[in-house]
């Protein structure tokens, strides 16, 4: 499956070089780690978010958002938000600081 480079794009440029941020080709697209651990991605046309799971409910009560589910088993503490719902440079680094604040939380790998 092809991923949006042009969204792809934008969440290179908003993590900027910070060197705790690294890239990863999975699930069809590109993952974007911070310290090892999974934070955000792009998959298809939207962006997937690691929120986890104490604030997967309230994030999926924000516009445009889903629950991960690439093979019929949903990713507890991911969500998806479309494209169209980050459009805007401010929607895509709420979503991008809340994926990479939850990564920070967890141990280095």
């Amino acid at each position: 499956m092809a991923y949006d480079e042009g969204l792809a794009e934008r969440v290179r440029e908003r993590l900027g070089t910070d060197p705790a941020v690294t890239e990863k080709r999975m699930f069809g697209g590109v993952a974007f780690l911070y310290d090892g651990n999974m934070a955000v991605g792009v998959t298809g046309d939207d962006l997937m978010v690691r929120v986890g799971l104490d604030v997967t409910d309230t994030a999926l009560d924000r516009p445009g958002t889903r629950v991960f589910d690439m093979t019929g088993r949903p990713m507890r503490g991911w969500i998806v938000v479309d494209g169209a719902a980050v459009a805007e440079d401010d929607a895509l680094g709420a979503w991008l600081d809340e994926g990479r604040a939850f990564a920070a939380s967890l141990p280095p790998k």
